[in-house]
């Protein structure tokens, strides 16, 4: 773990409460929001979502459906202010999740670029990770922030990475009791880190909060949903749909091995436009915190955690893929619409920041 002042240590540690309602982007969210506020449907959900799906470009980039969908999810986390808490496992709300989840696992499955089929072996399974993370020429975002970026850039950056930063690791531990022996054991290892080892204050959402706060943007979970993009919600979207599901677990091991695996470098990038525009270690400790913790869980990722799980399960090797492949895929969409919106002179959000 970084090295940090004591008195950066004596901050409050926000609690996640119940996400604020947002507003709705289209029909689909708008019927969704109506079930949350105990109001009755005309229709059933199912129907309203199947419409959603027929009428859509993309499931992928729509901002109707990808708001419904990340509201069901939230459900599972941290809750929806005024919402029935038995709704989490609503028959009616799980059958029309599943029907968006089936469109949406297909569109991930069909956009994503797969890399060659290692041997399912540790070692082979590492160095395909290492080498398809390696990979990646695209436009960087972490480079454009550690040369670029204005304060309000950064500030807009702070907002697009909060909906899952405040709530960091929570997908991808679902993952912890689907999983055995050494894969399960590296899983918790990285994990343990991610909570801060124990120490409420060392949580990487709360190192993230204090980030937020630093910089003058409000800390609490979900403040800025209105603000962000389908692209965005995509991301955390993805998590949550290999996160609760058994069958997928392959997946959300991938994409947790290429999330930390493309991490170490580009928050030592993050820190270096932060402080570029003069902010102290208030503002930096997550990333120079990630900068240490990701170089090790890495090699914990791609060797004892990937490896091992396909490993012991070889029949898991594909879904690893796409769970590694789907990381980067989405991710890198949403960094691209928010370099392209710069580079245009706009806002990479749907509306300012307050």
């Amino acid at each position: 773990m970084a090295s940090v002042p004591a008195t950066l240590l004596d901050d409050s540690i926000p609690l996640q409460r119940p996400m604020p309602l947002p507003e709705q982007r289209g029909p689909v969210s708008a019927a969704v929001l109506d079930v949350l506020r105990g109001r009755p449907l005309d229709r059933p959900l199912v129907d309203t979502v199947s419409d959603g799906l027929a009428d859509s470009d993309g499931i992928l980039g729509d901002e109707d459906l990808q708001l419904a969908l990340f509201l069901l999810y939230e459900l599972h986390y941290g809750g929806i202010a005024g919402a029935d808490e038995d709704l989490e496992w609503d028959p009616a709300l799980l059958t029309a999740r599943a029907v968006a989840e089936k469109a949406f696992e297909r569109a991930l499955r069909e956009s994503v670029p797969m890399p060659g089929r290692p041997e399912p072996t540790a070692a082979a399974v590492a160095a395909a990770l290492f080498e398809l993370t390696g990979a990646d020429e695209g436009p960087s975002l972490s480079r454009y922030v550690a040369k670029k970026a204005t304060l309000e850039q950064l500030r807009e950056f702070l907002v697009q990475r909060s909906l899952y930063t405040l709530k960091e690791a929570d997908p991808h531990s679902w993952a912890i009791p689907r999983l055995s022996a050494r894969a399960k054991a590296a899983l918790v290892e990285i994990q343990a880190d991610e909570y801060g080892g124990g120490r409420p204050q060392r949580m990487h959402s709360a190192i993230f909060a204090g980030t937020m706060r630093a910089v003058g943007l409000d800390d609490a979970y979900g403040a800025y949903l209105d603000l962000l993009p389908a692209a965005t919600i995509a991301s955390l979207n993805t998590m949550s749909l290999f996160g609760l599901h058994r069958r997928l677990r392959g997946a959300i091991v991938g994409h947790l091995a290429a999330f930390e695996m493309t991490s170490s470098v580009p928050n030592r990038l993050y820190g270096t436009g932060f402080r570029r525009h003069g902010f102290d270690e208030r503002a930096t400790w997550y990333f120079d915190e990630h900068v240490e913790a990701d170089a090790v869980h890495e090699q914990i990722a791609a060797h004892d955690l990937a490896g091992a799980l396909v490993a012991a399960e070889p029949a898991l090797l594909d879904d690893v893929l796409v769970g590694a492949a789907a990381c980067l895929f989405v991710d890198g969409r949403a960094g691209s619409r928010m370099l392209e919106a710069w580079g245009d002179g706009r806002s990479s959000l749907r509306g300012p920041v307050p």
